[in-house]
């Protein structure tokens, strides 16, 4: 979209722009552009209102704010360069107060639809504001003009661009003024080539595998309005007679190099010569310059109707499948496949019924596969054989050509059987010991197996064994394959406990001296015994054996306790544990301490605090200040602040807690020196 100073100029163009239509018409789009000859003028009468959408203009503002640029109204040529030089050309309004624009593209080896989004394949353009003729010529301005005011008059003339002998390009002319008013497009004064002087020619013909059509392919791009629809440019030597022509390219584009020509009636097995003539409408085929190829000028073929197609192969099967792929050695057509399935018949080791069929990815009507649906998955393995029947339609399937594929051709395949994850279990037992030992049966050619136990234990053979010495739930899955076929299988089951016994107990993590202590049983299984050892001289044979006492100690000691246990199956188990008896409980705080590092009474900390609940310790320096805290008696204050050594002297501290004893709250205030 052009860019002007007005900012109500501006608006009108824009909402004029979102207004238009996409380009419909051949020759509006790129990939539908007109092919040039170099020596002839275009004229475009009238020019149909209607845009590409936006492009991008290299040097220019493409930003939305501006407006942006758009392949407004367009007309597009496309052209070959064949000797390397400058493009000169003319763009002449049919109204002199219309504006024009152009912008020229590299597309060789692109798709032509690229040129909008692409800046890359930019060569030259000019968008200037300016009304009235514009193009390319020697003295042109040498940048790229940019939309502008008309007023400012800018150069609407782009200096001749560099063509490359061999590349392609694309023209774009976009018609900014929305009047529908044509113009004329002339090439001439560069040095450049665009012109193909290859003389038009027939290069071959071959006839269709039906012989009711011949295919001609020409040496070079020819008019499509050059060739009569009624097929009257062509004879053929036997007198067949051509009712109709066309070309596919035709279809979305002005230029051919093949046509295909349809004959009233097929040809008969032989040798044959089209020859090209005038047609209807007073001309053989013109190339996009005018130049005929010669009356007379033949080529030779043979026809001889195509054997018949049969089945190739089946593709390798997976596992239960439900659906076959036939595959033929050529195309057939879709529309002789009964959708009933009838056409085909499958036997084998297991009753197999066909009930659908249907072309795969029919295009044109062909395709060399047809998809054959089963009644049932095929779940046991073997060689299968695929029969062609006479179908509900009364053929078997036809070819491209029209033949008939003769009845009883057949295809062999192998299927795989199905198989079973399921497995077996057998269980020993011992005292705290069980062995597992799991089998799966390996049928239908299991080659492959992986199992997982809930413990992490794996394995992949047929068989597995493993022990287990916790008695909780196992949980074992196995995945087994024979290379086409998958199953899996999972299943949880207990151990018989009665073989299991566990000794535990529970005793307290300190003793104070003359604490009475009490031992908690706490086993798993069918126990029938007790025997204690409390490591005091004591022993008990009771499940719940009477409080113990141990002796005042001088310093902390650990007492050995030993519980042994027996189930109801004779099966033992023994565990030890360690009891600390401490020599002083007493909570107490120390009137002095030395943190100088010596190992002797370097930290500041409530002694004995074992049976203090809720505990709260703080130290204070002589000015109040909090220098420490614990809620963790065995926390211990080194002497320090933020990590700086605090002075000697005196330190007060405040103690609370809760004695586990009495369930009382207790508080203590003291103070300590702090010596160095």
């Amino acid at each position: 979209m052009k860019t002007v100073a007005a900012i109500f100029f501006f608006l009108f163009l824009h909402e004029g722009l979102h207004a238009q239509n996409s380009c419909t018409v051949l020759g509006q789009t790129p990939s539908t552009a007109f092919p040039v000859c170099g020596i002839d003028t275009f004229h475009q009468q009238s020019v149909p209102i209607c845009s590409n959408g936006s492009l991008i203009v290299p040097g220019c503002d493409n930003s939305l704010a501006s407006g942006g640029y758009q392949a407004k109204n367009p007309f597009w040529y496309r052209f070959t360069c064949y000797k390397s030089g400058t493009l000169s050309f003319l763009i002449i309004p049919n109204d002199l107060g219309d504006d024009y624009d152009w912008q020229l593209y590299d597309i060789t080896s692109h798709d032509p639809n690229e040129v909008l989004a692409n800046d890359s394949l930019f060569v030259a353009g000019n968008w200037a504001g300016t009304y009235g003729l514009t193009g390319a010529k020697v003295n042109g301005s040498t940048i790229t003009e940019c939309a502008s005011n008309p007023a400012a008059n800018e150069s609407t003339f782009a200096k001749s661009p560099t063509l490359i002998k061999g590349h392609t390009y694309l023209l774009l002319i976009s018609h900014f003024t929305d009047s529908q008013s044509g113009y004329s497009l002339s090439f001439g004064g560069g040095t450049a080539v665009i012109t193909d002087t290859t003389a038009p020619h027939l290069q071959s013909a071959v006839a269709g595998c039906d012989g009711a059509s011949i295919t001609i392919i020409l040496n070079k791009k020819m008019q499509c309005s050059s060739l009569a629809p009624d097929g009257s440019d062509f004879t053929v030597s036997n007198g067949d007679k051509a009712i109709s022509a066309s070309s596919v390219d035709c279809k979305t584009g002005f230029d051919m190099d093949s046509l295909i020509l349809f004959l009233d009636k097929p040809l008969p097995n032989g040798n044959y010569t089209v020859t090209i003539r005038n047609g209807s409408d007073s001309n053989t085929l013109l190339d996009n310059c005018g130049n005929g190829i010669p009356v007379g000028e033949s080529e030779h073929f043979s026809y001889f109707r195509p054997a018949p197609t049969p089945m190739d192969h089946i593709p390798v099967l997976g596992c239960s499948p439900k659906t076959i792929y036939v595959v033929f050695a050529g195309a057939m057509r879709c529309n002789s496949i009964a959708s009933d399935g009838s056409d085909f018949k499958v036997t084998g080791p297991q009753p197999v019924a066909v009930t659908g069929a249907s072309g795969v990815s029919c295009v044109n009507g062909l395709s060399d596969s047809v998809a054959l649906t089963l009644a049932s998955p095929i779940v046991r393995g073997g060689d299968y054989t695929v029969t062609l029947v006479t179908g509900i339609d009364g053929v078997t399937i036809i070819s491209e050509c029209g033949v008939e594929t003769p009845l009883n051709d057949t295809l062999h395949f192998m299927a795989s059987d199905t198989v079973s994850a399921a497995f077996t279990k057998n269980i020993n037992y011992s005292c705290n010991l069980a062995t597992i030992n799991l089998h799966n049966n390996g049928d239908n050619g299991i080659n492959q197996w992986f199992w997982i136990v809930g413990n992490g234990i794996t394995g992949t053979s047929e068989d597995l064994s493993y022990t287990d010495t916790s008695f909780q739930n196992q949980q074992v899955q196995l995945l087994v394959s024979n290379g086409v076929c998958n199953d899996s299988s999972g299943l949880t089951f207990p151990l018989d406990t009665n073989y299991y016994v566990k000794s535990v107990f529970e005793e307290p993590s300190f003793v104070c001296p003359n604490d009475e202590v009490t031992f908690m049983d706490n086993s798993i299984g069918t126990i029938t015994s007790w025997q204690w050892n409390f490591g005091n001289g004591n022993t008990s044979f009771m499940e719940n054996p009477p409080q113990q006492q141990y002796p005042v100690v001088v310093r902390t000691k650990d007492f050995p306790v030993s519980l042994t246990v027996i189930n109801t199956m004779g099966c033992s188990d023994t565990s030890n544990q360690m009891l600390k008896v401490i020599n002083n409980c007493f909570i107490a705080v120390p009137t002095a301490f030395t943190p100088n590092g010596d190992g002797m009474n370097d930290y500041l900390y409530p002694l004995n605090a074992y049976k203090a609940r809720n505990l709260d310790f703080k130290v204070f320096n002589r000015y109040g200040q909090l220098v420490f805290e614990t809620k963790d008696w065995t926390h211990k204050w080194d002497g320090t602040f933020h990590g700086v050594p605090q002075p000697m002297g005196s330190y007060v501290w405040e103690l609370s807690y809760i004695d586990t004893d009495t369930g009382k709250k207790v508080f203590k205030k003291g103070a300590t020196l702090l010596i160095r």
